[in-house]
């Protein structure tokens, strides 16, 4: 009797624990969720930039074939087209590493969502078995209180 009181105190612990484990977990993956929205715009904005830079050096592009003639104005354009070049190259790789942490984070993300499944049918167990043996308890609880009434009767 005793160790099935402690088993299902055991039992109410262990449940108590996943449930905050489970919690911990949820939390985790909203914060993943949010990086990995934050991630996204973050990819949405370079890639405008991008866009951007890519216009940006077309137009340069332009007025340098255009202006070929004058050198004070080619040499200013020269240089902005490499400066224009350059940005457009760091926002590539801004870009690259931004869809590899986006990757990464859903990857996570689709992680922790397994092991939040993984723990809440650990808690249904957990859960199922506290119940049997509460039923269990009450049973041999009830056996025990007809049994003294037996013992007082004789």
């Amino acid at each position: 009797m005793q160790q099935i009181r402690l088993e299902a105190d055991a039992n109410a612990e262990k449940v108590e624990e996943l449930a905050s484990k489970v919690k911990t977990l949820e939390q985790e993956n909203l914060a993943k969720e949010q990086e990995i929205t934050s991630l996204a715009h973050k990819n949405q904005s370079l890639e405008a930039e991008v866009e951007k830079l890519d216009v940006g050096h077309k137009d340069m592009k332009s007025q340098l074939d255009q202006t070929g003639h004058h050198g004070s104005q080619n040499e200013a354009l020269q240089r902005k087209l490499q400066i224009l070049e350059e940005e457009a190259e760091e926002a590539d790789k801004n870009i690259r590493e931004t869809n590899d942490k986006y990757r990464q984070a859903d990857v996570k993300a689709g992680h922790y969502e397994r092991k939040v499944q993984a723990l809440e049918s650990s808690r249904d167990q957990w859960e199922e078995k506290y119940e049997e043996m509460a039923k269990k308890y009450a049973h041999v609880k009830k056996e025990l209180e007809d049994f003294q009434l037996e013992i007082g009767n004789i």
